[in-house]
């Protein structure tokens, strides 16, 4: 059924050797607006992959968007040798490599110096999501703007690209031009259809002149932007068949949402609650009407969906964005036939967008070495050691697979039957079992060694004395605890005990969450759903603060269609009968709730300390093994941290540097 993923397709002028992309996404691995190393490295790995197509991330090109610090800058020839050097690393796979231009419009949350810049739109119409009031775009400024387009493409082909992409979608500036909602002008770029897209063709027939017929030349384009404020979904395809006839276009990109509110935001990058691969149905739909390639992406993540695109022929080519993030490799994986090797995506958005969107470079929670990949080159000066793990949940799973591979005799323990540690917790929430994803691609990376794994089994004396390990990695996570509070007469439980059920809750419950993570609106949604009447305090000033806005906000929907109330700013105080108490953050004063039966606590776990022993033994100059904590049980954090700090663990044992310390 994979077959048609490998077939080569023509882009226009550029042959692609099989039908896997890599759309654009921020990384902020640029460096002042410039290509670094460190992005080069990573796009390389995606090539070295077996994606056939790399599209940059968006760059821009025109003062009036212009933040080197967040975004490539093709407005200057000091981009030319970078993209240069990016693309050839990627040739060297037969990788092909477009560039994008990009211009968010209104949709700016970046900063030169702090102040809010002005910016531009079609018209002064706010944006819900920034909350910014764009200017109405000058007419000589849209004209210049056009030309920049046309002088940043002919750039990136004087860099070697094998073509330029022009994003229109998603809410962006030319989104804003198109939407009628957006674009209140009166002038020849306002008003009808063909003003509204004025701006679009244009842009396209200089870029075309710009960088010749021996290049191709695509848009990205939105049917659904996922907000009801949207272009109509038959006035895109009507676009798209416009621009067609034109002649300058050589491919479709269809994607889903908008910049320019929450609800059509987490479409921009679908977390796990939504279904994978739902974007095809447009992409069938445009495909249906046009005669050029249709490219799709959004949320495909398995390749069994990806051949289905193909199959059922509702689009030409499959971008996977963070699929390949998570795993690099899968396009090789799906053409040797190790499907099962595949390191799939589980859509959380904690690492890659999460990093995005908090200005650092983007990674992965399963997969360290993405956006780290000159960091963690392979290394092979390596003494064989014997080496004990001791716990088996994400991180402890990711070192012994990692020592392994390392070449080290690794052996893992376990107390619980199974492994999985407190993930186990989080896939059994609504909406979350694909979180459960990390425990099986952990296992699939486990089972590929010789990692000796011992379940229900707890270290001793006697097991130390039998192994006589050399390296001790402790990843012992955990445990839960209450906060400190007077409560007399209701029932406060831990979430965990909750999630897991071992203790029953009332009808009325009141969910005092300090943590502001996953676990608050997890519990919420799933005693909502199991028909208790719920009341979520938090203790931040917007629930869930803690995670990814794109999940959080999706979340919140479904909090509000099952009635679950909310309060921020509430530290709980304590309980007494039927009344929970709480404290304002800000003022001090008295958050009383009557009628409780149940009070469920997401109080912060405490660092397991069941190893600590360890510690008496490995001081001493003579000592017989080195120890490193990771994870929560070196101080209670998320996954990402667990998997990365076992990582690198892992990989510091027996280095001839002596890099591996005790934590």
């Amino acid at each position: 059924m994979y077959e048609k993923l490998f077939e080569p397709i023509h882009l226009g002028p550029t042959e692609i050797r099989n039908r896997i992309f890599n759309p654009p996404h921020g990384t902020t691995l640029g460096s002042r607006g410039l290509v670094s190393d460190e992005l080069i490295a990573y796009h390389e790995a995606r090539a070295k992959g077996g994606a056939g197509l790399i599209i940059l991330e968006g760059m821009a090109f025109h003062p009036s968007f212009c933040f080197p610090s967040a975004y490539l800058n093709a407005g200057h020839d000091d981009i030319i040798p970078g993209l240069t050097k990016l693309k050839a690393a990627c040739a060297a796979y037969d990788t092909a490599v477009f560039g994008q231009l990009f211009h968010a419009g209104r949709s700016v949350r970046s900063s030169h110096d702090g102040s809010r810049p002005q910016v531009y739109s079609a018209s002064d119409t706010p944006d819900d999501r920034y909350r910014i009031v764009p200017v109405a775009m000058p007419i000589e400024v849209i004209f210049e703007i056009i030309e920049s387009y046309a002088s940043a493409g002919r750039r990136l082909v004087e860099a070697g690209l094998d073509g330029v992409e022009i994003l229109a979608s998603q809410g962006y500036l030319m989104g804003q031009f198109l939407n009628p909602a957006v674009n209140r002008r009166d002038d020849e770029f306002g008003g009808s259809l063909e003003n509204r897209m004025r701006f679009l063709v244009e842009t396209l027939a200089h870029t075309r002149r710009a960088i010749g017929s021996e290049k191709t030349l695509g848009v990205r384009i939105t049917l659904d932007e996922q907000t009801g404020a949207g272009v109509a979904k038959e006035e895109t395809v009507k676009i798209c068949q416009v621009l067609e006839q034109d002649g300058h276009l050589d491919y479709f990109s269809v994607i889903s949402g908008s910049s320019a509110s929450h609800n059509g935001w987490i479409h921009v990058f679908p977390p796990m609650a939504i279904p994978p691969a739902y974007v095809a149905d447009d992409a069938a739909t445009l495909k249906a009407k046009v005669t050029k390639p249709v490219l799709v992406a959004g949320r495909i993540n398995q390749a069994q969906s990806a051949a289905e695109i193909l199959n059922q022929g509702q689009a030409d080519m499959v971008g996977l964005v963070r699929a390949l993030i998570a795993d690099p490799e899968f396009p090789n994986k799906v053409a040797q036939n190790r499907v099962d090797e595949i390191r799939a995506c589980i859509g959380c958005n904690q690492a890659c967008v999460g990093h995005r969107l908090s200005h650092h470079p983007i990674s992965c929670i399963q997969n360290p070495i993405t956006g780290r990949e000159l960091e963690f080159r392979p290394h092979t000066d390596v003494t064989k050691q014997r080496v004990l793990v001791i716990g088996g949940g994400p991180g402890g799973m990711k070192a012994a697979a990692t020592a392994a591979a390392q070449g080290h005799d690794v052996t893992l323990y376990e107390k619980e039957a199974r492994l999985g540690g407190q993930v186990r917790l989080a896939e059994a929430l609504p909406g979350r079992s694909e979180f459960g994803g990390v425990i099986t691609n952990l296992s699939a990376e486990l089972e590929k060694t010789a990692v000796e794994v011992c379940l229900s089994s707890t270290v001793d004396k006697r097991v130390l004395e039998t192994l006589d390990p050399d390296a001790i990695i402790i990843s012992t996570g955990a445990v839960a605890r209450l906060p400190e509070a007077e409560v007399d007469g209701t029932d406060v439980l831990t979430a965990w005990a909750v999630i897991s059920g071992e203790a029953q809750v009332g009808q009325h419950v009141a969910i005092a969450d300090w943590s502001s993570d996953w676990t608050g609106l997890g519990v919420a949604h799933m005693l909502a759903l199991a028909g208790h009447q719920v009341h979520l305090f938090s203790g931040t000033s917007s629930c869930a603060e803690a995670i990814p806005p794109l999940v959080r906000d999706q979340w919140m929907g479904e909090l509000y269609r099952l009635n679950v109330d909310t309060t921020c700013y509430a530290r709980f105080f304590g309980a007494q009968d039927n009344t929970a108490f709480f404290q304002h953050t800000i003022t001090g004063d008295a958050i009383v709730f009557e009628g409780v039966d149940t009070i469920v606590s997401c109080y912060p776990p405490r660092a397991n300390d069941d190893a600590a022993w360890l510690a008496d033994l490995s001081n001493g100059r003579d000592s017989p093994f080195v120890i490193k904590t990771i994870g929560d049980a070196l101080a209670p954090r998320t996954v990402e941290e667990a998997v990365l700090e076992g990582f690198k663990a892992a990989r510091t044992i027996g280095k001839l540097d002596g890099q591996f310390e005790g934590g």
